[in-house]
This record gives C-alpha cells, structure tokens and sequence, in this order.
C-alpha cells in the first residue's frame, strides 16, 4: 500500500509541478506580450523620431531658401523707388537744351544707371518685342502694317527685372489686327 500512497503522493506532486509550469508559463506568455507591446512602441518612437527629423531638416532648408530669396530681392523696394528719378532724369537728358545741363544730368543718369545694374537691374526689351504678359502691360492696341500681330509698336513707360524677376512691367502699345 505504501507504494500505492507513493504513487499518489507522485501524481499530486507532479500535478502541483505541472500546475506552477503553467502558472510559469503564463507569466512567461505576459511577459513575452508585454516585451512585444514595449518593441512596437519603441519602434512607433523611432519612426516618429525619423518622421521629425525629415521634418526638420526640410524647414531648415526652406528656412534656408527663404532668407536667400529675401536677401537676393532685399533692395527691391529701394529700386523701385529710384525708377522714377532715373527715368525723370533720363525724360530731361531727352529734352536738355543747355549743353552743361545735359552733361550733368547726363553724368548723373549714367551713375544712377551704373549703380542700378549694379545691384542687379536690367531693362526688359520692349519696342519690336513679341508682347509677352509676363513682362510687359499692354495699355493700348492699335493696328499697325508695318508691325506683325501681337508685336509691341512702342514703349509708353519701360519695365525693369531685379534679378530675373519682373518688379515693374513695360507698359506698351501693341499692334492688334
């Protein structure tokens, strides 16, 4: 009978063992889940920090972009202020009659005009031009034989580009057949 009592006393203990394994085994499946939850969220971190990364290096390269066109076109307000004189000055060199006059003004416009394309300016081609919206205002139209349609027949007012880009437009009279 002993060995009947054994047997039993075995089973009950294996019974106990094979209860705390998978008491063991569950904390071990929780730990495991709870592992895989803390991975995915440090793998969520990591992705967000790579998103805000490319974020930020995008901005500071706008960043950069943007402060580069504003120096490039910082004088532009100071030019387009300047225009009318230089183009005043240039209407008087056209209508001088005293020879020390015109040669002052002259002077003048010269360096006014130096300085200007210094900083960049350059007159938009008009007269004999292909009208092109993008450059010049059409303020009248007129039909003209010895002028192709579309073709700009005189300059009223001339246009200037700072840099390549279009700060005053050429004010023109077209030909329209």
């Amino acid at each position: 009978m002993t060995d009947k009592k054994d047997v039993d006393q075995m089973k009950d203990d294996l019974n106990e063992l094979e209860s705390e394994i998978q008491k063991k085994n569950d904390e071990i499946k929780e730990k495991e889940e709870e592992i895989k939850t803390k991975d995915e969220k440090i793998e969520q971190y990591h992705e967000q920090l790579l998103r805000l990364q490319a974020d930020f290096d995008n901005f500071k390269k706008r960043t950069e972009k943007e402060l580069s066109e504003q120096i490039h076109y910082a004088n532009e307000k100071l030019i387009v202020k300047i225009l009318d004189s230089y183009e005043d000055l240039e209407r008087a060199l056209k209508s001088g009659k005293s020879n020390d006059l015109h040669e002052g003004v002259q002077m003048i416009h010269q360096n006014l005009k130096k300085i200007l394309e210094g900083e960049g300016l350059e007159e938009i081609p008009a007269q004999g031009e292909k009208f092109d919206p993008y450059q010049h205002e059409a303020l009248m139209a007129e039909a003209h034989d010895d002028f192709e349609n579309g073709e700009v027949i005189e300059e009223l007012c001339k246009g200037y580009k700072l840099n390549s880009k279009v700060i005053k437009y050429s004010k023109v009279k077209v030909c329209k057949k």
